[in-house]
């Protein structure tokens, strides 16, 4: 039996076939570029082999229907995908924790995409898809939003009316939860102690990023909002911003507000600031020759040690800091400086253990603090799609428990 594990984008399509019984990955891929003419297709295998379909998908429909024909081809029989689970960005109050879809689901998703319209329509699309697709597999929607739902109301709400609150949904929902439940599990393991005996500070830093506190193994606070532009700066995305300035600007300007929301979206963050990269590899490489780009280092890494200290104070005892996906797992560069200066509120990095914690070399987990340090300070390589994998096969056999500090996850034993 298989279970397969879907992640739509606006215009991208992730998806992972896992055995049921061993829990392990079997195919997964990307789709790149959907709408486009040029959109095409990897798929990966676990010996590291690729295989890549170049043809013209002009929705997650089409894409599924490739998809479908690929893994056919990967000897994967339809029949036996018993269970697909969807990430899901914004679940709201109403979701905290994984759920079978039913009509009322996908009407609170298609409902709250006036929130995140960049992001819950491609996953109705990929649900829509998958149910004509796949029939008889029971389909799960895992939202990035219920971990965060244990965030207390002096956390998650903001000085603004209350009617905003009330009647529009304006709070703090927090996303990439399940990268940070999934790297809470997995430090806590580390640590030698229960989940719920854990204070840790994640930082789950991509193309996208966020940092997360957690006391007693839930979330009490995180930087992105009520939608994912807030807190640390990101590839394109601004993190924390003045709100006035988004006024001031479309007033100047005469811009409207799908003008700013793209501004805001794909032309800010590190590409606003150094107006041609967005990728911290690229940063990184010119930061010598290119004071634009040795400036994002520096503001990152400035934004990063604000929210450290800022979640510091708020635990008050913090067991761990852990790091985690693309940029957290691989650049040991802006680890070393994320952590440069901290000396003194007990977060000591050992440079050779951090220059060796690479998730791209084959490294899944890693202690990489100073034998001394109060704090300690880990690398863990997420894995959203064993915890979108084990949510939906729990909830197929009857076992899930919304609680995730007593669901039984295999990677937290």
């Amino acid at each position: 039996m298989y279970i397969l594990a879907l992640n739509c984008g606006s215009s991208s399509l992730k998806y992972q076939v896992f055995d049921a019984d061993s829990k392990s990955a079997i195919v997964g891929g990307n789709v790149e570029k959907i709408g486009l003419p040029d959109s095409f297709v990897t798929q990966k295998y676990p010996d590291g082999t690729k295989q890549k379909k170049e043809c013209s998908m002009q929705n997650h429909n089409e894409a599924l229907n490739v998809v479908m024909f690929m893994l056919r081809e990967a000897s994967i029989d339809m029949n036996e995908i018993k269970g697909v689970g969807h990430r899901v960005v914004l679940g709201g109050e109403k979701f905290a924790s994984s759920v079978e879809i039913n009509d009322e689901v996908i009407k609170t998703i298609e409902e709250l995409s006036t929130i995140a319209p960049l992001h819950n329509p491609a996953a109705l699309v990929g649900i829509v898809a998958a149910q004509q697709l796949l029939p008889n597999a029971k389909q799960v929607a895992v939202f990035d939003t219920a971990f965060h739902q244990t965030m207390p109301d002096y956390a998650y709400r903001y000085a603004v009316p209350r009617a905003w609150y009330t009647e529009l949904g304006v709070r703090r929902y927090g996303f990439h939860g399940t990268s940070h439940l999934y790297v809470s599990k997995v430090a806590a393991k580390m640590l030698g102690k229960p989940a719920n005996e854990c204070n840790l500070i994640t930082l789950h830093i991509g193309s996208g990023a966020s940092a997360t506190a957690i006391r007693n193994g839930v979330s009490v606070d995180t930087s992105l909002g009520m939608t994912p532009l807030a807190g640390l700066t990101m590839g394109t995305r601004p993190g924390d911003l003045d709100p006035g300035i988004v006024l001031y600007v479309m007033q100047r300007l005469g811009i409207s507000a799908d003008q700013m929301q793209k501004h805001l979206n794909k032309d800010s963050g590190l590409l606003g600031l150094t107006e041609c990269y967005a990728d911290r590899r690229d940063v990184e490489g010119n930061k010598d020759t290119n004071d634009a780009c040795r400036l994002a280092i520096e503001m990152e890494a400035h934004n990063v040690k604000k929210y450290i200290g800022a979640f510091m104070a708020e635990l008050g005892h913090v067991d761990a800091i852990v790091f985690t996906a693309g940029v957290g797992e691989n650049d040991d560069f802006l680890r070393e400086k994320f952590c440069d200066g901290l000396e003194e509120l007990g977060i000591k990095l050992d440079k050779e253990k951090n220059a060796t914690a690479l998730a791209r070399k084959g490294v899944d987990a890693a202690e990489i603090s100073t034998p001394d340090s109060r704090v300690k300070i880990f690398m863990v390589a997420t894995n959203e799609e064993l915890v979108i994998v084990e949510d939906t096969l729990a909830i197929m056999n009857g076992t899930y428990n919304p609680n995730h500090l007593e669901m039984d996850y295999s990677f937290a034993k």
